[in-house]
């Protein structure tokens, strides 16, 4: 099954990658959908300027020694939603980086999760879900989506020994679309919980169908001009 699903996956990589490229246009133009004035957002924007400023206070090894956990609890989790057995997960003891192995050939989602799924504001959000409705819920999203922001800006370097493995071609055409995603469906999340992210995903497909097709609209146009 392992060697089925990465076969399948990384047959997609491509594909999904020009997706999220032409998809640009579209997940910027979705975020002005996004009600800034109510209340849920303003905890969450609350939520993550509090982790900005916290973040200024945090002791520099703990912040490091939790962004290596979070980044490999994330190729661990998509090993192991794709049916591979983990072999080991290790932390180097002087915070300079981590490993996790499985077993298997493995796919682009295991090596490149890290950069662009926040596995901690999806651990949040599931319980987030069984929680009464408190305000103060979304300002702790706002939390774990500024804590998601700086993980991944601070990963992405030329340094990195994942990005190589992907290609920096498939990076760049890939995770500036994923990311924007990321944020925008933790933003419809706050707003309209899971349903919500359903209907940010239609909005995606229909702004990218309005925006190709007034830009081929407009090439017609100039072509008979």
């Amino acid at each position: 099954m392992a060697r089925f699903l990465d076969k399948l996956i990384n047959f997609f990589k491509w594909p999904v990658a020009i997706y999220m490229l032409i998809s640009l246009p579209a997940l910027f133009l979705s975020l002005k959908f996004f009600d800034i004035k109510s209340v849920h957002m303003i905890a969450l924007i609350c939520g993550l300027v509090f982790f900005v400023f916290s973040k200024t206070m945090m002791d520099a090894s703990v912040r490091t020694s939790m962004q290596i956990i979070a980044h490999e609890l994330t190729h661990t989790f998509f090993a192991l939603i794709t049916f591979h057995k983990i072999r080991h997960i290790r932390l180097n003891p002087d915070d300079t980086g981590g490993e996790m192995g499985f077993i298997g050939d493995g796919n682009w989602l295991i090596v490149i999760g890290p950069y662009f799924f926040p596995f901690f504001a999806l651990i949040y959000m599931i319980i987030m879900s069984f929680l009464p409705p408190q305000i103060v819920w979304h300002g702790i999203l706002g939390y774990f989506l500024g804590y998601h922001i700086d993980t991944v800006g601070s990963q992405i370097h030329d340094k990195q020994t994942d990005l190589p493995k992907v290609g920096y071609k498939f990076c760049l055409a890939f995770l500036p679309g994923a990311n924007l995603f990321t944020i925008g469906s933790i933003l419809a999340f706050n707003a309209k919980s899971w349903a919500g992210i359903g209907q940010y995903i239609k909005l995606i497909w229909h702004l990218n169908f309005d925006f190709y097709h007034q830009a081929f609209e407009l090439l017609k146009s100039m072509m008979t001009f």
